[in-house]
Formats: structure tokens, C-alpha cells, sequence
């Protein structure tokens, strides 16, 4: 009896992933048009917005009644190829009244990633003496107007690190503030787990340049800590443990993410734009911030560089006129799989089985806030879609 109860706990376990699947495919499709840009994909695995496709795939948002969304082909922007070739199916090629089919036919339109890429970075070397140059990338004249279009139809736009800073454009960048009404600073941030040149070979070169030649040749750095860096290259470092009680950086969310099933704080390791605090302000509400937790001698370095220790993560506006975030961070980039969407319960299987992470893990972002944050507001677009625009 023992023997028969074993067998049969053993062969539900097996089947386990299969009923997970099954269940995960029972559920209708919904269609949801989503004009997703990202100009920064450097290989097959788009990661730029494999997390947006997650969600939407998870949750059954299909692109049309009987196709959903592939992470490698149903985005506007940066397509890469074999042998140094690419193809660039950005908005660029559209004409204006493409764009405004494109607004008509979308039920929102997602800024994932507009860095781009640089000739450096995508043939790997360069001849001696030669400088990298961007091949495609920033914000243009056709992604704003497309953004124009979408504000006017009433819909609503999403946008995240790095969509208004470099390489975009001041005029664009100026346009895209003023149509949305916040404002960058010009200033950009990032946690390193670790400072240490000879033991971090991904810190970027640039960054530590830029510092020891405004430091005369000083990187008197070795545990972790966050960087910033403004639009003119000025690198701003703290540490822990000298300048910096607790290293990482915190988001945390404000009284008005209530409902949206977030965590009350979350350490964030990645990029991040750092917003005017005249932004809080304007006519967007503030679900989150950045909490940057420095001791009295960081605080003045922050200080004396203009740099708030706390500022907008995620910003929202919800109205009968238009829908508007913009997450301050990189939001979308994380190091996931495509495959566990297509099983329904992942997330509660993923926290059961999640080993110890690492402080610059973003995995626990992914799940634990982007993913409930992301399948809220797609279930509140799609909702939106079902009920007549005025």
C-alpha cells in the first residue's frame, strides 16, 4: 500500500510541470496591442524586453486573436543578425500617417530600452585610434510623435530607463518632459556589488576614468557601493562602510501603490534615472522612490553635487484624458528565462525554490516587483480597452 502511494505521489510530482502547462493553456487569450521599442538588442535573447514579454505572455495577452507575443520579433527597433549584420524596423521608416495608424491599431505603447548601439560594442574592436559611434539609438523625432498620437487618442504610454538620456537628443528629451510633465536631472546611478577594478572586470571603463581624472588618477575604492554620473561625465562614488550605511539602493513604495500587490521596499542593483524632485509635483503621482541610505559624510557629498538621496522610481498618471509611467529604473532588463511563462503558479514555484541571490542579483526584482507591478497595469489597460474611448 506504502509502495502504490509512493508511486502515485512520484508520478504527480513528474506530471507536475505538465499540469502547470495544461492550466497555463486553458486560460483564454485576451488580445492586448502593445507597441513595444527597444533599441538596444544585442543578440537573440532580447533581454532589453524579455521581462514585458514574460508578463504578457504569462497572463494570456495576445498580439492578435490567435498569436501572442515573441520576445525575437514583435518590437519596433534594433535587430540583430549573423556575422555583424543587423536590420534596423524602428519607427524612423514611418511615415506620419503611419504613426497614427500605429496609434489607432495600439492599446498602449511600451519605451523599453532607446540606448542603442555603438559600433564598439557590436563588432567587438576597432581599428587603433578609431572611436566608438552610435550605429542606432536614442529617442527620435518619430518615437515622440508617436507618443503625441497615443496621449491624444486617450491611451496610455509606459517609458523606463534609458529612454531620455544620453544618446537621445536634448530638443527630443525636452519634448518628451514637457509632453509628460516631469523632468531628468541628468544624473544616472548605478549599485556595484563590487568597486574593486582588479576584481570587478565589468565596473565600465569610462566611469573610473572620468573619476581619476577628476580625482588626479585616485579609484580608492574596493567594497561596494553606488556610482552616479551626469551628462557631462562627472562621476560622483560612494562606498559602504565609508560613505554609505547600507549599500545597495532601496526602492519603496508610497501610499499610492496600494493595491498593486508590491512589497513595501526592495533593494535594486541596477541603473536608474535620478529625476528633478520638482517632477513630485507636476501632474503625475509618485507609486515609489529611491532610497539612497548614506551616512552624514555621503549625504554631503550628495549634497554638494545636487543629488537628492531620494527621488521618483515610479511615476503615474491615471485619467479620462491619458495614461502616463515611467519607471525611473531599468526596469524591464532582467536576467530571466522566456520558458517558466507558459506555466501557471511559476512565481509561487520560483520563491518555494529560490536558492541564496546575490545583492547585484535582479532576479528578485523580476519576480518579487516588476512582475505583480507590470501584470496590474496590463490588466488595468486591458480592462480599459473593453470599456469606448471618448
Amino acid at each position: 500500500m506504502k509502495k502504490k502511494l509512493l508511486l502515485t505521489l512520484l508520478a504527480a510530482l513528474l506530471l507536475l510541470p505538465v499540469w502547470l502547462w495544461l492550466a497555463w493553456w486553458l486560460q483564454p487569450r485576451r488580445k492586448l496591442t502593445v507597441a513595444i521599442i527597444d533599441k538596444t538588442v544585442t543578440g537573440p535573447n532580447p533581454q532589453g524586453h524579455l521581462s514585458l514579454d514574460w508578463v504578457l505572455n504569462h497572463k494570456r495577452f495576445a498580439k492578435t486573436a490567435t498569436r501572442g507575443y515573441g520576445p525575437g520579433a514583435d518590437y519596433f527597433g534594433f535587430f540583430p543578425g549573423g556575422d555583424h549584420h543587423y536590420r534596423l524596423k524602428g519607427l524612423e521608416r514611418f511615415r506620419p500617417d503611419d504613426i497614427e495608424r500605429l496609434a489607432t491599431d495600439a492599446d498602449l505603447a511600451y519605451f523599453a530600452d532607446t540606448y542603442g548601439i555603438y559600433s564598439a560594442e557590436w563588432y567587438g574592436s576597432l581599428p587603433p585610434g578609431s572611436r566608438s559611434t552610435l550605429l542606432y539609438g536614442g529617442m527620435s523625432e518619430q518615437d515622440i510623435a508617436l507618443l503625441r498620437a497615443i496621449k491624444a487618442r486617450h491611451k496610455t504610454a509606459i517609458a523606463e530607463f534609458n529612454s531620455i538620456g544620453s544618446p537621445t537628443p536634448e530638443p527630443i528629451r525636452k519634448a518628451f518632459e514637457s509632453l509628460y510633465g516631469l523632468r531628468w536631472s541628468g544624473w544616472t546611478a548605478r549599485y556595484f556589488p563590487v568597486l574593486d577594478t582588479a576584481q570587478n572586470p565589468d565596473l565600465p571603463h569610462w566611469l573610473v576614468d572620468n573619476y581619476r581624472a577628476a580625482n588626479s588618477g585616485a579609484w580608492p575604492f574596493h567594497r561596494d557601493g553606488m556610482a552616479w554620473v551626469n551628462n557631462e561625465g562627472r562621476v560622483v562614488v560612494l562606498e559602504a562602510g565609508t560613505t554609505l550605511r547600507t549599500a545597495i539602493p532601496f526602492i519603496k513604495t508610497t501610499p499610492a501603490a496600494r493595491g498593486l500587490g508590491l512589497p513595501d521596499s526592495i533593494g535594486y542593483p541596477f541603473w536608474f534615472d535620478v529625476l528633478e524632485q520638482e517632477t513630485v509635483t507636476g501632474p503625475n503621482e509618485t507609486l515609489a522612490v529611491f532610497d539612497i541610505d548614506a551616512n552624514p559624510d555621503g549625504a554631503k557629498l550628495l549634497s554638494a553635487s545636487g543629488i537628492p538621496a531620494r527621488c521618483p522610481a515610479i511615476l503615474r498618471h491615471l485619467g479620462a484624458d491619458y495614461g502616463f509611467y515611467y519607471f525611473s529604473g531599468d526596469f524591464c532588463d532582467n536576467p530571466i528565462g522566456f520558458t517558466t511563462s507558459y506555466f501557471k503558479g511559476a512565481a509561487f514555484f520560483e520563491d518555494i525554490f529560490r536558492g541564496k541571490v546575490s545583492a547585484g542579483d535582479r532576479t528578485p526584482f523580476f519576480w518579487d516587483f516588476y512582475r505583480p507591478l507590470l501584470a496590474g497595469i496590463l490588466e488595468s489597460e486591458y480592462q480599459r480597452t473593453r470599456v469606448p474611448r471618448r
